[in-house]
Formats: C-alpha cells, structure tokens, sequence
C-alpha cells in the first residue's frame, strides 16, 4: 500500500544534492526472499497439515482460509515480523500477498485483529491436533531420505519471560523470573524439532515428559517397527519414572545426575588421581570411571558413569546414569554431544524464531503460539537444510534471514508474468542461485 499522503523526510546528505525519504514506493517489498518461504512451505506442506488439524470457529462470509491465515502468519514472523500489529501494514505487501494467495492488486490480507481471532480460538483438543500433526511432519521429513538408523531423542527445558498476566506464568526460583516452562523434544542426529509442550512456570522440568515420550515413541514405532530408539536428557529429567517407562520400553538413555555425598564418595580415588595428574603435569586432568548407584527413590541400582577432572581452579565433578554399554569415556562424550542439539535449537528458536514472545493472556493460545514459531523453525531449518545440500556453511536462523529473505524487491506484471526485481548489491545473491540450481528442487 502507498504511502504517499505522509510527509516526505529529510535525510543526511554528503552531497550538495538534498536527500528525501517517502514511502510510496509501487509494487515494493522489504523481504524478497518469501519466495523461498512459499516454496519450503510448499515442499513441507507445513500450513495445509496444521490448516487440517483447525476446524472452522468462523460463520457467514469467510475472507480468508485458514490455510491463508496460517501462512501470512508464519511468513511474517519468518521475517521479523514476530508483533501481529505488523499485519496493519504488512498485510498490504505485493509479494506477502502474492505467496499467500493473493495478487498484489487484490484486497489485503488478514488484518491483527483477524490474526488474534485465530489464536485466541483454539483449545486443548485444537492443540493436541496441531501438536500431531507436527509430530507426523517430523516422522515424513526424518524419512524423506530414507529410512532412518536409529532415532536419537534429546529432551530439554527452556524458560519464556513473562512480562504480563498471561495464564500459567510463576516466578521460577531457578531462571529468578516469571516464565512460562515450555518442554522441547528434538532430534539429537539433525535438529528437526519432534514436539514442543507449553508448561505452567513453577512446574518442574521433568513434568509431562513421559507422558509425551510414550506418544512419541508409539508414533516412531508405528512408522519403523523395529527402529533403534535412544534417548538423552539433563539432570533436570534424572527422575524415577523416566527410568522405570525408558528401561521398560528398553531404549538406551544418558540422563544426568546431580552431585550428592555417595556420588561424590564413588570417584573420591579417581579425583584424587586426577589431581596428582595435574599437579605433576600442570595441565587439565580429566578420567573416567563408572559404578552401581540407588538413590533412595529408586528401586533398583543402575549404572553411573563419571568424569573426574581437576582444572587449575579445582574439582569438576560430573555424573550420568545410563543403561548403555559404552565404555565410560566415550559413554560422556556421547552423552555431551547433545550440547548441540536441543539447546542448539533452542537457541534457534529464541533467537531466529521469537520462541519468548508468548504473549498472549490465555494458555492454550500461547501453546498455540508456540506452535506456530516451532513450524517457523521447519520453514527456516528447511532452507537451511537446501543450502547445506550446496555445501554452504551452517549458519544460525538469524543469519540466514538476514541474507536470503532480507532482500528490498519490486515486482512488475509483463507480458506471460510478474518480475521480482531485487537489489542488485544485495550480499545474499549467491544464495539465492545455489538454491534455484540445488539438484533436489522440484
């Protein structure tokens, strides 16, 4: 939409030449690269599943499908746009428009208030279908490639700042805050998210972990009966029912084990060795050993795992139980390798994907919400992955953003089409042929 009735806006000029800003600009985007959201969309069938799992709150004339609501949505927030007061203006942009459905000389798209109809309509059994249906995307990605060697399950918690008087929010002595406790589950081979749960701010970090693995693990297992399954998690998770369902369901784990008195007594002669190894040597020392442990809640003993390091500033004492088989080196050196992953993508999804921008009053709208920045985290992840396939260098979401949809644009009708003109200097070019000359694209 122009513009063209606000003043103009003097801006510094280094020239004897006066400089003016206005915007009025015809047919003109600031994100050129949506394109490439449509087409990762497209490839995913990402908003056509969630649009599926929505049934219809509205009556009478409809202006917009669900399916268009959803993808102006994610696409906005894809690009920074993460407020849904940005679709005051944004829902004029020619090329959203376009990749949503509509021509750039059609009426606009969904208006904020339209968008907030949306979340604030969903309810528990809403969001049990979304989180299904997210669940079955990452079942037909993780396979796209064939089928997997094993599925690796890495559980964590993150905190989402609460700034108001949204449903569920409580301070949490841990992260010195009022939050919000959502539950990630992700892939610890590739990082594609599995699900994600929305839990009150006081609850503990292990809370509804099991009931969301046995509904994960049925699922992979309906997929590929006979698929090793193994899963990871912090010692925010080290809780006896995880064990007893993990053991029973016989799926290796690596969890961690806060330090106590017994634990601390069981690598008591391998601190010691260590310390003498770094004080002869004056370098960090760091061995590995394992025993049989039971804390009083348990009961019955399982093997525990520990490295014995002393730095310059002392002891570092850690602990894993697991029911593998590793020798007790490479069993922690697994077991940190999900550093990576989900506390990777976590980041990701704070960071590239507003993941803490859960702001609405109700639960299950948040919950939705988190949905929705979890499906932005496919789209972008996804691109990601193209460029990959070009042996482009893994970059974090923001990164991308900034290069590859960033990009200022104008689009022209001509004979048999429309033009997107972009700008020339733009340092995300070579991006742009990688991904239309990628052997996979369709």
């Amino acid at each position: 939409m122009s513009q063209s009735a606000t003043s103009p806006i003097r801006c510094f000029s280094p020239h004897s030449l006066p400089l003016e800003a206005c915007f009025d600009g015809p047919r003109l985007t600031s994100d050129g690269g949506l394109v490439w959201l449509a087409e990762a969309d497209a490839t995913l069938g990402l908003c056509a599943a969630l649009a599926a799992a929505l049934p219809d709150w509205r009556t009478g004339s409809v202006q917009h499908s669900l399916e268009a609501l959803l993808r102006q949505r994610l696409f906005q927030i894809a690009c920074g746009y993460e407020d849904q007061n940005d679709a005051t203006t944004l829902r004029h942009d020619p090329l959203l428009k376009l990749v949503c459905g509509r021509l750039p000389d059609d009426p606009p798209l969904a208006s904020q208030s339209t968008l907030s109809r949306l979340e604030n309509a969903v309810d528990f059994k809403i969001c049990y279908r979304l989180a299904l249906a997210l669940l079955e995307l990452y079942l037909k990605e993780r396979g796209r490639s064939g089928r997997p060697r094993r599925i690796l399950i890495d559980v964590d918690s993150t905190a989402d700042p609460t700034h108001g008087e949204q449903e569920g929010s409580a301070y949490h002595g841990y992260y010195q805050h009022h939050i919000l406790h959502p539950l990630l589950l992700t892939d610890g081979d590739t990082d594609q998210p599995i699900t994600a749960l929305l839990r009150p701010g006081t609850c503990h970090a292990s809370r509804g972990i099991v009931a969301v693995l046995k509904r994960v693990v049925r699922a992979i297992r309906a997929r590929w009966p006979d698929i090793p399954i193994e899963f990871r998690a912090d010692s925010g998770f080290a809780v006896p029912p995880l064990y007893d369902y993990l053991d029973e369901e016989q799926i290796p784990y690596a969890i961690a084990l806060i330090s106590n008195r017994r634990l601390q007594a069981m690598a008591e002669e391998l601190l010691a060795e260590a310390k003498q190894e770094h004080e002869r040597t004056g370098q960090q020392a760091r061995l590995f050993g394992e025993g049989q442990y039971a804390a009083d809640s348990w009961e019955q003993e399982r093997r525990v795992v520990y490295k014995a390091e002393w730095l310059a500033k002392g002891a570092n004492l850690r602990f894993v139980v697991t029911s593998r088989s590793d020798e007790p080196e490479a069993l922690y050196r697994w077991y940190v390798q999900r550093g990576g992953s989900p506390e990777g993508c976590i980041k990701d999804l704070k960071q590239g994907c507003f993941l803490d921008r859960l702001s609405d009053h109700d639960f299950w709208a948040n919950q939705f919400r988190l949905f929705l920045h979890t499906a932005v985290y496919w789209l972008l992840d996804t691109l990601r992955r193209w460029l990959r396939e070009q042996r482009v260098a893994r970059m974090q979401l923001d990164s991308l953003r900034l290069l590859l949809l960033k990009i200022g644009g104008w689009l022209r009708f001509q004979v048999g089409g429309i033009r997107l003109h972009l700008a020339a200097s733009h340092p995300g070019e070579p991006l742009w042929h990688l991904l239309a000359a990628r052997p996979t694209r369709r």
